[in-house]
């Protein structure tokens, strides 16, 4: 006869049994190195960091991140037609005022296409395009402010999301319409005068770089380069800083413990600066093939939208679960988090490896028990023979 219900005891005991400690595979080695691997996922999770980064992690999770920074991603997408509705609003005028560069970009749009209809048309849209140019450069920049407030907005709300203590908005957090799109105007333009002079710095210091080891006639020198490589990635780090301290300091208008603000900027800019380099590294090898060449540059930017926006919230939530001048800490992650499972999740790996490789005359099955208040964890079946199994 069956057990009434076997999991009730372990979901009681969950609480006082380490992890992986129900695992029972009738070999000594092999319940011994699973229950080793729990008590060492249990001390590292334990570690004030990593507690810390788990603890980020299930807020992130909880509050729906991954939803949010899908999100901010459509709307910087969307956000970049106005925007190139204004810069070709500024190519009209450039030809308009300068007729010679016109010709020639006609001329020369006329003598690459042999045929003469398709010239004519593209000719005719040349013109067009120069001719409206105002008209053009007038609705994208409405268009633009109606979208980059917008998108400052959702911004705003979705990091504001991972800083509250509580999920729930409360009467205090409504905001009226036009306070709100006021705020989401200042910072839009604070961001932009902060991400201005973030470019410009990296860029100035690094052309000033160059040109100071090219006066100084050190170009021969091999041992100078990692040092003006480590240079240029310090000066990015601290342009990255700027930006990333706005944003968490300014946009949205709650001010957690400056320290944690402090240290978690300086996470967003180093994982901002590792984002900037792997993209860098990647989009010249999408634009080798054809598809990469048609898509690869548009991939490149929603993916680059999308990891800035989900680190930008992940830093938001190690901010708001750091422990800095607060009364009371945080409370530890819950054992049936995501960052929990994923964690556990590895030494059921290790252990399945050390198991896969043992010379054990038993059928493992693994089995994952379905969600419950507490964490059942993953429990091994053991079934001696595949005659016991057929006699069951």
């Amino acid at each position: 006869m069956a057990d009434k219900n076997p999991m009730t005891d372990a979901a009681r005991q969950a609480k006082s049994q380490p992890i992986f400690a129900d695992i029972h595979t009738g070999n000594e080695r092999v319940d011994k190195l699973a229950l080793k691997s729990g008590r060492m996922i249990q001390k590292v999770s334990d570690y004030p960091m990593i507690a810390h980064l788990l603890r980020a992690a299930e807020r992130f999770s909880d509050r729906m991140g991954s939803q949010f920074g899908a999100a901010i991603t459509y709307f910087s997408f969307l956000s970049l037609i106005p925007i190139l509705m204004v810069s070709f609003a500024g190519v009209g005028f450039f030809l308009a005022s300068n007729p010679d560069v016109l010709t020639d970009l006609i001329n020369k749009i006329v003598d690459s296409i042999s045929d003469r209809t398709l010239a004519d048309t593209l000719k005719t849209t040349v013109k067009t395009a120069v001719a409206q140019r105002t008209t053009v450069g007038i609705t994208g920049l409405f268009i633009a402010l109606y979208s980059g407030l917008n998108w400052m907005g959702n911004l705003r709300e979705a990091i504001r999301a991972q800083l509250r203590d509580e999920w729930e908005r409360t009467p205090q957090d409504e905001e009226k319409f036009y306070i709100k799109y006021l705020w989401d105007l200042i910072s839009l333009f604070g961001l932009i005068v902060a991400l201005i002079v973030t470019l410009s710095l990296t860029s100035i210091a690094g052309a000033a770089q160059q040109s100071i080891v090219n006066a100084l006639g050190l170009n021969g020198i091999d041992w100078l380069r990692p040092a003006m490589t480590a240079i240029g990635f310090i000066i990015s780090i601290t342009a990255n800083y700027l930006l990333f301290l706005w944003i968490f300091w300014i946009v949205p208008r709650h001010k957690p413990h400056s320290k944690a603000i402090f240290r978690g900027t300086l996470l967003a800019s180093v994982g901002f600066e590792i984002i900037k380099i792997i993209m860098t590294m990647t989009l010249p090898k999408l634009a080798t093939s054809p598809s990469g060449a048609a898509f690869g540059s548009v991939l490149g930017l929603m993916a680059f939208f999308y990891f800035f926006a989900r680190l930008t919230l992940f830093c938001a939530a190690w901010i708001a679960t750091a422990d800095y001048g607060k009364k009371t800490a945080h409370r530890p992650f819950r054992k049936n988090s995501s960052a929990f499972t994923w964690l556990s999740s590895a030494g059921v790996v290790i252990v399945a490896g050390f198991v896969g490789k043992s010379p054990i005359n038993r059928r493992l099955t693994l089995s994952c028990h379905p969600p419950s208040p507490t964490w059942q964890g993953l429990a091994l079946r053991h079934v001696t023979s595949r005659e016991g199994l057929t006699a069951r």
